[in-house]
């Protein structure tokens, strides 16, 4: 066994874990409260306004300035620069004007050109990647609590961008609602025009100072800049830098604000590894969106259906946790981080997609906003149906409120309930509890300049035969500056913890995952530089030194890691780390097969190795981009394992972009004495491709083809998409979808759907 330094300290954390957890714990409050007391002050960008104005005629939304209106809006300009630095002004120029009237916010923005050549886009497709596009986005902030707000904007080629806003600063791309724009182009120049209803955003009668700022993102330059300077360590998107959107007068009521959005589905599946004869369907549901005030908004649905919803790009699972995929479905999505954000990435209460997830959802009903400005409240209750194969039918219920305390910081509470109804006619009472409920409180710090952030979280789950430890207690203190950065985190988790709605891999949902409490210690930190140089912008090392411990701190895997990275003028990026891991087994597993019962390496085997690698990402100027991504070290009972994986894509702009992503694992074993036999001088190679293709007609109307080969999992999925958009936020999609053993010699499954939607304003 190799003893590195990052084990001797072995002997030091077994010693007196329950004074060391409280003293963690205890120390990382403290931070929080003197971080807290010390680092608020006025909003950064505050005096930087735009005086935003009524209308003195009509707007027509076509990418055209001459209407008559927009000569008497206030012009917004001379942007700051991000990229490459961020201590100076922009050398491309851009020009916002913005007005309004009873129904609609406008906004016109005109991009102008320094260097030749083509303007870069991806495609004509909806929610485009940020930095394979030249763009312009303007970030909305009703509240101006400089935490949660809309995000809006466009491509050069007038594919739009629409998002929520939330944690100050990220955005939530699946959210959609009605509003239209159009972009012109010329030689020298693009215009994008938008106007957005009232009735599309959410705030607070009365308020008439907003937080706003606009983005543009210029690939030929490689300049990113912001009309209210943002320091380049943040996103554009930072609400902690926006500038006051100034009305002259109050924004008008939305008044009733009612949206029924019908469907209608037909379809026919076939599975033919169960040699089942095909099922046919035809199908209605509907959802609901009632404004109860122009700020706090319910959502009722009856019977939805997600088939529409792209297939989850497939990963290659080594680990012994299960992965982590995002929520798609458009009813769980606005103010979603209200109630899937409380907690860390893998200590979550709540996860939306456990809902559904067996048994198809009968009927749902969500309220959610902000009752005012230090307010935001979320309630959520779900029914599913039984499954007819095992899964009763069973309630999902959450409530979570939130309360803004100083500037941006704000405290929290939620509380989650799964409850099963004919809970004596359940037989695998093992699985399927009678009930599961967490109750959780959280402080988040996030201080004015956005410098400072944490968090201090309390979690307890309420189950059936579990009882005594179990409680979570985490916090963390981060400082994020232009040069240096830095961030402490601990979790103690306890061994009976459980959030059967929730996301914490680490207590034990699945079968090959531990069912044993934990404590985490992470910390980070690093530097940058910017050196005066015409091809380097910045580079810098960085340090993640992770610790995990059991229930009596007992050291059981750690993992320190070395980055260093550099970034090119042309935004050409490099990583090269090296890495030491140690880790003791809490359970069998399967180091090539993660969850089979076979092939297992015992409990309790200790297990290290060295590892090091190289993730580079090309410039995204160019039609044909390209990353790679290299591994090599040791791997579990003295095996090796090889990773090489990549992406090309090539974009014929703006109507086909093809992207081809691969990756292999090759894992090799030589006679080990923690190894069974199967698994002794033996090869195995792990295949994960997947071919996309995205024809953009227009920017309604959209042709996706997804092909992924996974060997690990012995499939092959075939998903073919065709959405045209042939009203505002009203659909029509075509979607095909096959499923294959991964010799392509026998189709597993097959199925086609047909689904209307539509918007219906009342």
């Amino acid at each position: 066994m190799n003893q590195s330094i990052f084990l001797s300290v072995k002997p030091i954390f077994a010693q007196n874990y329950h004074h060391l957890n409280y003293s963690i714990s205890t120390y990382l409050l403290l931070l929080l409260l003197c971080a807290s007391t010390a680092v608020f002050s006025q909003k950064k960008n505050a005096a930087f306004e735009y005086h935003i104005h009524r209308a003195t005629s009509a707007i027509n939304v076509d990418g055209n300035p001459d209407d008559p209106a927009w000569q008497h809006a206030e012009l917004a300009t001379n942007f700051y620069q991000m990229l490459p630095m961020d201590t100076g002004m922009a050398e491309v120029r851009t020009e916002v004007r913005m007005l309004y009237d009873n129904q609609n916010v406008y906004l016109l923005a005109i991009n102008y050109d320094l260097a030749d050549g083509d303007w870069m886009v991806e495609s004509l497709r909806r929610d485009w990647n940020f930095g394979k596009n030249d763009n312009f986005i303007f970030f909305l902030d009703p509240f101006d609590d400089q935490t949660n707000g809309f995000s809006f904007g466009a491509n050069a080629m007038g594919a739009p961008w629409d998002g929520l806003m939330f944690e100050g600063g990220k955005i939530d791309l699946s959210w959609e609602s009605k509003w239209q724009s159009a972009v012109q182009t010329t030689d020298n120049q693009w215009v994008f025009e938008m106007a957005v209803p009232f009735k599309t955003l959410r705030y607070k009668q009365g308020i008439d100072r907003w937080g706003v700022n606009f983005s543009r993102n210029d690939l030929k330059t490689t300049e990113k800049s912001a009309w209210a300077p943002v320091p380049r360590q943040f996103p554009s998107a930072s609400l902690a830098y926006t500038g006051v959107l100034v009305w002259d007068e109050p924004p008008p009521p939305t008044g009733a604000n009612i949206s029924v959005i019908p469907y209608a589905l037909g379809g026919t599946s076939k599975d033919f590894a169960k040699q089942q004869d095909a099922k046919y369907r035809g199908e209605v549901g509907v959802d609901a969106k009632i404004s109860l005030t122009s700020s706090l908004n319910l959502d009722l649905t009856v019977n939805p259906d997600f088939s529409q919803v792209e297939v989850d790009v497939q990963q290659t699972n080594l680990d012994r946790f299960e992965l982590f995929f995002p929520e798609r479905r458009q009813f769980f999505l606005e103010n979603a981080d209200i109630f899937g954000n409380f907690g860390y990435s893998a200590i979550r209460p709540f996860f939306s997609r456990r809902i559904g997830l067996r048994a198809p959802i009968k009927y749902g009903a969500r309220l959610s906003g902000k009752p005012n400005k230090n307010w935001r409240l979320g309630l959520m209750n779900m029914q599913t149906d039984e499954d007819g194969e095992g899964t009763p039918a069973q309630n999902f219920g959450v409530l979570s409120v939130q309360r803004r305390v100083s500037a941006r910081s704000n405290v929290s509470a939620i509380f989650v309930n799964k409850q099963t109804f004919d809970y004596g006619k359940v037989t695998d009472t093992v699985a399927i509890r009678e009930y599961n409920r967490n109750l959780g409180f959280e402080y988040n710090l996030a201080s004015q300049n956005n410098v400072w952030t944490g968090k201090a979280l309390y979690l307890k789950s309420f189950s059936p035969g579990l009882s005594g430890d179990d409680q979570i207690l985490a916090g963390n203190l981060a400082y994020t500056a232009r040069q240096w950065n830095f961030n402490v985190q601990f979790e103690n988790v306890g061994q009976n913890f459980r959030a059967e709605t929730g996301f914490v891999p680490r207590t034990g949902i699945g079968s090959f995952m531990p069912r044993s409490g934990f404590n985490h210690l992470l910390t980070t930190g690093g530097r940058l530089f910017f050196p005066k140089s015409s091809w380097l912008l910045s580079h810098g090392p960085n340090v993640k030194v992770e610790y995990y411990f059991d229930e009596k701190m007992r050291q059981t895997e750690n993992e320190p890691v070395l980055f260093y990275k550099m970034t090119l003028l042309n935004r050409t990026e490099m990583t090269f780390w090296t890495a030491h891991n140690f880790l003791r087994l809490a359970n069998p597993f399967d180091p090539v097969n993660p969850g089979n019962p076979k092939d297992t390496l015992a409990t309790f085997t200790e297990h290290d190795w060295n590892s090091f690698g190289t993730d580079i990402i090309s410039k995204p100027q160019s039609r044909f981009t390209w990353s790679f991504s290299g591994r090599y070290g040791g791997y579990f009972a003295d095996g090796t394992r090889l990773r090489l994986g990549g992406e090309v894509g090539y974009r014929f702009q703006p109507y086909v972009a093809v992207n081809l992503a691969a990756q292999l694992n090759r894992i090799e074993f030589k006679t080990d004495s923690r190894l069974p036999e199967a698994l002794k001088n033996s090869s195995h190679d792990i295949w994960l491709v997947g071919p996309r293709i995205d024809v953009t007609l227009t920017n309604k109307l959209y042709l996706t083809n997804f092909l992924q080969y996974n060997s690990q999992t012995e499939n092959v999925n075939l998903n073919l998409r065709l959405q045209w958009r042939y009203s505002p936020a009203s659909d029509l999609f075509v979607v095909y979808t096959d499923n294959y053993y991964s010799d392509f010699g026998a189709v597993r499954n097959r199925a086609v759907v047909v689904k209307l939607t539509y918007w219906w304003n009342i």
